[in-house]
């Protein structure tokens, strides 16, 4: 296999070495995937078993999400500052650890806890996941890898909750996180005896006031959007909650940017995003994941309350969008290794958007293989663009700045999907306000029309980048 073949002047590591270090990534990445996606599905279960009340539950998903999210950037910078094999290890040790805490666990605060630690753990590795495989793999063969990996992360969030479905109807919801122990195990023998060690990467203080404002800001956001997602968010006591989240994230953020640009050491340094090139891939990651987060949540609504489909039988009709992501992401990548990858990403929102409008047009009474079809045409762009957009935003980065740019990416991933579901929220909010299917219809529609226009940002955004590419050509 050619990503696994030596050349002379490869940088990076041997390609037996490579396999290893692929493997173990790979693995975590899954198990982290899948333990942010499929546990929703359980929620029901989870409660009724542990005997508490729906919002109670909610924070059994919810825990995870919010710590990752709040050291997603502390990871990427202790990373760059320990490198990357420790801050792995640790990771994925914590990761594999609190994934049995979570089978065992006992009672809804123990459960909680669990999850907030395996949310630690699912960061420390999703953070600079990418930044490693650039840094054993040679810049030749950037965005075949990064292709598998942005397959196996889109593939693994539209058939998390399949495998969740499956899980719940054959065993129990223990097994949601006990099926990880062995895997991670696994994982973990294999990082500790592959990913090569490097001496400390800078030796100055890390940025403690940096790591306290991003964690408010990130964490405010997704409370946040949270918020938003809620059914009764037009209730005044959780507007003013909402108000509130909102507030702080505005006054961490305020501060973030204003301290990284003062600070002498940085949690995150402000130089990377002087590249136009890696802010716009950013912007256009971040764009592009917020029109699926928005299709991830508004059409469970519309299989299940409008076309009246199980919840199984929902999480099935998702399954055509990553078959469109396996068929295509991979040769997406190679093709980014020969040619301009923005143009690449380009063409894949052109067919995603496309595939979001055939979406949003679906007929009242749409058949299943109707809908299989145009999930399968969003898969295909989704495919085409996320592996070279993700190549572009590596590759426009210092070696040494990778996992950063590795970090950011992760960011985007995950409020850009916060945010769309969110936005999904304020419509059912607003304008389903009752048990009228007709209404929840229309707001769920107005919701895949919203993705549309986020997608359509973020091909302006991709075409603003080909312009800037087009300049730095003419002046070379």
């Amino acid at each position: 296999m050619e990503l696994f073949s030596d050349k002379p002047g490869d940088e990076g590591l041997p390609g037996r070495e490579r396999a290893l270090v692929m493997a173990a990534v790979m693995t975590t990445t899954l198990m982290a995937v899948f333990d942010g996606s499929m546990v929703n599905i359980a929620l029901p279960q989870m409660a009724r078993s542990l005997q508490v009340s729906a919002p109670v539950a909610v924070w059994f998903a919810n825990g995870y999400l919010l710590s990752a999210a709040m050291t997603l950037a502390i990871f990427a910078a202790l990373a760059t500052r320990f490198g990357f094999r420790p801050v792995f290890i640790f990771g994925l040790s914590l990761f594999t650890l609190t994934s049995l805490g979570c089978a065992v666990s006992s009672s809804a605060e123990m459960l909680i806890v669990m999850r907030v630690l395996q949310g630690v753990g699912g960061a420390a590795t999703l953070s600079i996941a990418p930044a490693i495989l650039r840094s054993v793999f040679p810049g030749r063969l950037l965005g075949r890898i990064l292709g598998l990996n942005a397959l196996l992360i889109a593939a693994s969030t539209a058939l998390a909750p399949v495998l969740g479905g499956t899980l719940l109807g054959t065993l129990s919801w223990q097994w949601l996180f006990a099926i990880n122990v062995l895997p991670g195990l696994v994982a973990l023998g294999l990082a500790i005896n592959a990913i090569p060690h490097k001496p400390m990467l800078n030796t100055r203080r890390f940025d403690v006031t940096g790591a306290v404002l991003s964690a408010t800001m990130l964490g405010a956001l997704i409370m946040a959007a949270n918020g938003f997602a809620e059914p009764h968010a037009v209730n005044h006591t959780l507007n003013a909650t909402i108000t509130g989240w909102s507030v702080l994230a505005l006054i961490g953020g305020v501060g973030f940017v204003w301290h990284i640009r003062q600070a002498e050491q940085p949690l995150l340094p402000p130089m990377i995003f002087r590249s136009g090139r890696f802010s716009l891939a950013a912007l256009t990651s971040l764009a592009s994941f917020i029109s699926q987060g928005i299709t991830f949540v508004a059409l469970p609504f519309l299989f299940q309350s409008v076309y009246g489909y199980s919840a199984f039988t929902s999480a099935l009709l998702f399954t055509p969008w990553p078959v469109g992501i396996v068929l295509v992401a991979p040769h997406a990548g190679r093709l980014a290794d020969k040619y301009a990858p923005a143009v690449i990403s380009t063409v894949g929102l052109l067919v995603f958007v496309v595939g979001l409008a055939l979406l949003a047009t679906l007929p009242a009474h749409a058949a299943a293989w109707d809908i299989g079809l145009r999930s399968l045409v969003c898969g295909m762009g989704f495919g085409c663009f996320q592996s070279p957009n993700n190549r572009e935003m590596l590759s426009n980065v210092a070696r040494e700045y990778s996992g950063y740019a590795s970090g950011v990416l992760a960011i985007m991933r995950t409020f850009g999907q916060c945010l769309g579901a969110a936005l999904v929220g304020v419509l059912l909010a607003v304008m389903a306000t009752s048990t009228n299917v007709a209404l929840e219809e229309q707001a769920v529609r107005m919701s895949l029309w919203l993705a549309v226009a986020a997608s359509g940002l973020a091909i302006l955004l991709s075409l603003s980048r080909l312009h800037r590419h087009q300049q730095h050509d003419a002046q070379a």
